[in-house]
C-alpha cells in the first residue's frame, strides 16, 4: 500500500524560506514521477513540480527560482525546498505518485503553508 506522508508546513513570513518533506511508503512503479502540487482556499488545486525516477525535475513558472524539488532515494523522502515566499504562496501544499507518462494515482493528505505580508 502506498502511503506519502507531508510535514515541514508553518506560518512564515514574506521573504522566508520552508523546506517540505514527502516521506514514501510503499512505492511500486521503477518508472515513476513524484510531484508536489498545492490548493488554496476557493482554488483549484495548481502544479508546483515534479522530480522523475531519473532525476528529471519540472517547475510552475510561479515558482520557477524559488524552489527546488529533490530527493533522497534511501530515506524515500522527497523535498520541497521554498526559498523568498510570498503571501501568494499560501496553501495546502501536497506530494503525489504515479507511473511516469501517466496521471498521479497516490496523493498524500498535505501540510499547509501561510505566508504573512
Amino acid at each position: 500500500q502506498v502511503r506519502l506522508i507531508e510535514s515541514g508546513g508553518g506560518l512564515v513570513q514574506a521573504g522566508a524560506s520552508l523546506r517540505l518533506s514527502c516521506v514514501a511508503s510503499g512505492l511500486t512503479y521503477s518508472q515513476y514521477r513524484m510531484a508536489w502540487f498545492r490548493q488554496a482556499p476557493g482554488k483549484e488545486r495548481q502544479f508546483v513540480g515534479s522530480i522523475t525516477w531519473s532525476g528529471s525535475t519540472n517547475y510552475a513558472d510561479s515558482v520557477k527560482g524559488r524552489f527546488t524539488i529533490s530527493r533522497d532515494n534511501a530515506k524515500n523522502t522527497v523535498y520541497l525546498q521554498m526559498n523568498n515566499l510570498r503571501p501568494e504562496d499560501t496553501a495546502l501544499y501536497s506530494c503525489a505518485y504515479g507511473d511516469y507518462g501517466r496521471g498521479y494515482a497516490y496523493w498524500g493528505q498535505g501540510t499547509q503553508v501561510t505566508v504573512s505580508s
